[in-house]
């Protein structure tokens, strides 16, 4: 069995904000050499998701309205997390809802996806330099 990790970074150029990393993902399958196995995908942030789903424009839109309605930024005093002097107590809770990471099959050195599907990291803090790990497990 042979394994491959990489981080990858993103600067993200919102507070909220959702990047498709499907491409540089698949580029770490091409230079692991590995076509059957599992990869895993996670953020390295606390105030950043890994996820899937589709890439349109109206579907982010709706996600980032969603989870301001449900944790919103302002104000940023009614959160506890915020009285240590951080402002980001929202981000780590739309993190939560958005999940950590992803783990998707391999099959014949590509991503074994649906129709549609995409992986998205999705930024909640953003504007300074993040990472995401991709770790793969196969041969």
């Amino acid at each position: 069995m042979k394994t491959f990790r990489k981080e990858l970074w993103f600067n993200a150029p919102d507070r909220m904000h959702f990047t498709n990393i499907t491409a540089e993902v698949q580029h770490c399958i091409s230079s692991s050499g590995i076509k059957e196995g599992l990869l895993l995908v996670n953020a390295m942030h606390i105030t950043a998701s890994v996820f899937i789903n589709d890439d349109e424009s109206g579907l982010h839109h709706d996600y980032k309205t969603w989870l301001e309605k449900m944790a919103p930024h302002a104000p940023i005093k009614q959160y506890r997390h915020n009285d240590t002097g951080e402002d980001n107590a929202d981000a780590h809770i739309k993190r939560q809802i958005m999940g950590r990471e992803v783990v998707i099959a391999i099959t014949n050195g590509s991503l074994d996806f649906g129709p549609w599907e995409q992986i998205f990291y999705g930024e909640f803090d953003g504007r300074r330099k993040k990472r995401v790990l991709v770790k793969i497990i196969g041969d």
